[in-house]
């Protein structure tokens, strides 16, 4: 894989593609967004200086080789709706974290399913984890069911393990192997084109 930036990966509707200073106002108004940082372990950014400062954070963390996070964008205007992120990736033990973020106005259309969709068949098959893992608050039922519907298995309950903005939350965990994904491809392939990307190698690091 190329470490300079990552590459673009296409899905029928979208792009998955590198988070730019331009996409800063965007990138801000999903990210200070109260109700889409609900269950997130972090508070909602404050402003847009703030939110250009995390942009250069996320380059920073892809040069260290700690996190790789694409921004969701509408193929139609390459507009930033959202965004997907790797991270933590241990590639002696070959496992990675998962975590996603989409914009209030584009709930409900099915972006965030062939967001993920397709990148977890990119980071099985290109990037050759073996296991991805999520954590996810519980009372987050709509991220719980785009979870268990992608195959992912519900391995253990975290009690009280975040702190944000002086709330206590738990958090469930849940993790996907390989083999796992493998017995939902097949019908999720029916649903969704072939992953398409460009300027990538075969693996990491």
């Amino acid at each position: 894989m190329d470490w300079e930036r990552l590459p673009t990966i296409q899905t029928d509707r979208l792009l998955l593609r590198w988070i730019s200073a331009e996409d800063v106002d965007d990138f801000y108004a999903i990210y200070s967004d109260p109700e889409v940082m609900r269950y997130w372990s972090t508070p909602p950014l404050p402003d847009r200086n703030a939110a250009s400062t995390l942009v250069r954070e996320i380059h920073e963390g892809f040069k260290r080789r700690e996190l790789l996070k694409w921004g969701i964008a509408l193929r139609t205007d390459d507009k930033l709706i959202g965004s997907v992120t790797l991270f933590k990736p241990d590639f002696t033990h070959r496992r990675v974290e998962i975590g996603y973020a989409l914009g209030r106005p584009h709930w409900g259309n099915g972006y965030m399913h062939e967001t993920l969709n397709t990148l977890l068949t990119y980071a099985f098959d290109v990037l050759d984890f073996h296991r991805i893992e999520a954590d996810v608050d519980p009372r987050n039922a709509a991220s719980i069911r785009t979870l268990e519907r992608l195959g992912f298995q519900r391995e253990g309950y975290l009690r009280e393990r975040w702190q944000v903005n002086g709330e206590i939350q738990d958090a469930l965990f849940y993790g996907l192997l390989q083999s796992d994904w493998e017995t939902v491809k097949a019908v999720e392939s029916e649903n969704y084109g072939a992953v398409a990307v460009k300027g990538v190698g075969n693996s990491l690091p």
